[in-house]
This record gives structure tokens, C-alpha cells and sequence, in this order.
């Protein structure tokens, strides 16, 4: 709040003082709206280690369209450099136009933290690198989903393995799999083992450890389709 001086008339000249609003004060502004897809900055829950977590990670729109080739090798460069932490594991991946699903077993929250803290500053780098930009790549935080029940495992593993289905970028193509993930490493689908091309590189991806990605899931729940079409909170 400030004074503003005016001059009057009538009978002479008089002060006049008018308490107005403005000026810089606690709580002026615009307020601050956070997107629907921005993960709260709350306390993230403790993570044990003996089940997975389904991780979503966006880009921002100046990055462009992700899926492609050389943002692909980008991408398998960072997941590569993970192995070096033996209790973090990237189990499986899928990129689509402009986020990354990720199937993660860590040992605890803080491994988890910091394993999805490194994954994303290599993948940033060498996305930049690979598209010769410079700045921000993702868009904030990553949003995690616990998976902690066979059902859970297997439409967790079906959204991230054939969610180019779900974005329709199987359109006018007559392969099976995904080559923008890591689905020619999966050993669990419905019809026969697939063989990798000579010409592709697949995502360097840890096998897995917990129960309910190894076994659990296959228990009671049928094998998973390639041409299952998932849908989802999650796009």
C-alpha cells in the first residue's frame, strides 16, 4: 500500500492523501498453477526393495519428438552408464513421443532417488548432445506408481512394453514389437520368443530380481500379447 498526492481546489490549494494498493508486498502476484501432469513435491513414501516401480519421465515440448533413432542411441547410452549401481536396475523401457516409461527395482527409496537422479542427468546430456541443444530436457520430477501385486505387475509390464499401441505409432507398420523399447528383451510373450534384428541395438536392460517381475506375475496371469492395446492413467 502507498500514498498518492493530489492537488485539490476550492478556496485554495489543499493536500490530499490517498491510500491506494500496489507495490511490492508478501503474496502479490500471479499465482503459481502447477500442470495436471506435475508430479506433487511432496515427501515421496518409502520404497522397499522387494517390489518394482512403473517411472514416467517427460520432456519438455522445445526437445522435440523422441522417437528417434538418434535420440534412441542417446537414451541407450544412459540406461548403459546404470549398471555401474548394482542396486538400481532399469528392467524395462519404452520411449515414446515425449516421455520415457520405466520399469525400476531399487533397493530402497534413497537408491531409487539416486539412480533416477543419474539416469536423467545422463540421458539430458546426451540427448543434448545428440539433438545439439542446450537447457532443460525433462520437464520436472519423475512420477512413480509402486507395483506391488502380480495383477499389478503384469498391466504394468503390458502399458510400458506396448504403449505404442495405445499412442497408435504401430500405425502403418507391420512389425511386432516396439523397436523404441525394450520389448525384444521380454521372454514372456503370448506367441513365439522373437529374434533380434542384426541391425538393432537393444536397450541395455538388467534382468530382474524381485519375485513379482520374475515369477510372481506368470503364477496366476496369462502371458502377455504383443498386439495388446493398454490404456491407462498414464499416457
Amino acid at each position: 500500500m502507498y500514498a498518492q498526492i493530489k492537488m485539490t481546489g476550492g478556496g485554495g490549494e489543499q493536500l490530499a492523501i490517498e491510500w491506494t494498493w500496489g507495490g511490492l508486498r508478501v503474496g502479490a502476484g500471479r499465482k503459481r498453477v502447477r500442470q495436471k501432469s506435475d508430479p506433487s513435491h511432496r515427501t515421496r513414501d518409502a520404497h522397499p526393495g522387494w517390489h518394482p516401480v512403473h517411472v514416467v519421465l517427460r520432456t519438455l515440448p522445445s526437445v522435440g519428438r523422441l522417437r528417434r533413432r538418434r535420440i534412441y542411441t542417446a537414451i541407450r547410452k544412459a540406461v548403459a552408464k546404470t549398471w555401474a549401481r548394482a542396486e538400481y536396475r532399469i528392467v524395462h523401457l519404452s520411449i515414446q513421443h515425449n516421455h520415457l516409461h520405466l520399469m525400476v527395482e531399487a533397493s530402497s527409496k534413497e537408491t531409487l532417488a539416486l539412480g533416477m537422479q543419474s539416469f536423467a542427468t545422463c540421458a539430458a546430456k546426451a540427448i543434448n548432445k545428440a539433438l545439439d541443444r542446450a537447457g532443460k530436457v525433462f520437464a520436472h520430477r519423475y512420477h512413480t506408481t509402486a507395483v506391488t501385486s502380480p495383477r499389478q505387475t503384469r498391466n504394468a509390464l503390458a502399458y510400458i512394453l506396448c504403449n505404442w499401441r495405445h499412442h497408435r505409432e504401430d500405425r502403418g507398420t507391420r512389425v511386432h514389437l516396439d523397436e523404441f523399447s525394450s520389448a525384444v528383451s521380454f521372454d514372456r510373450w503370448s506367441t513365439c520368443r522373437y529374434v533380434i534384428p542384426d541391425d538393432h541395438d537393444p536397450l541395455p536392460v538388467r534382468p530382474a530380481e524381485t519375485w513379482l517381475l520374475r515369477i510372481g506375475w506368470t503364477l496366476h496371469h496369462p502371458p502377455i500379447s504383443p498386439f495388446e492395446v493398454p490404456g491407462g492413467e498414464h499416457e
